[in-house]
């Protein structure tokens, strides 16, 4: 099992890679202007990693409900399923852009956002959270 976890924005896709080990880790992440462009390059990551399963960020509101933009995610997981043949697993993403974000030092926050790396922490939140369901982490005594 190869994984790409993705937090589908419109300006940037964060990307994060994780496999049986259950372990994710970051990758850069798709930040062109045009969706056309960001596609290709998410089919050279997806050919290049020989990814078997595609992890999509799923934003629902905090009352469960899928809002605008949880709609616009299950529209990309539509196009991710029929452009790449692959399964498509949504994962709950509530806070992880807020929890990714507050792992950057303030100061730099802003500077940071337009690179993608808070979008491609979030990715690898979103992947860890689907790989420890999958790969329940070992406890101490195991």
């Amino acid at each position: 099992m190869r994984c790409l976890g993705i937090d589908y924005g419109e300006k940037r896709v964060g990307l994060g890679y994780g496999d049986e080990l259950g372990v994710a880790t970051p990758l850069p992440a798709l930040t062109d202007h045009s969706p056309r462009k960001r596609l290709e390059k998410l089919a050279v990551v997806i050919h290049q990693r020989r990814i078997t399963d595609l992890v999509l960020g799923h934003p629902l509101n905090m009352d469960d409900t899928a809002g605008f933009k949880a709609k616009e995610a299950e529209a990309f997981a539509a196009q991710l399923k029929a452009t790449f043949s692959l399964p498509v697993h949504l994962v709950d993403e509530r806070l992880t852009s807020f929890e990714a974000e507050q792992s950057i030092p303030k100061r730099k926050r802003r500077s940071v956002r337009a690179s993608g790396l808070v979008d491609s922490r979030a990715a690898c939140l979103i992947l860890q959270d689907f790989l420890n369901q999958r790969f329940p982490p070992k406890s101490a005594e195991e």
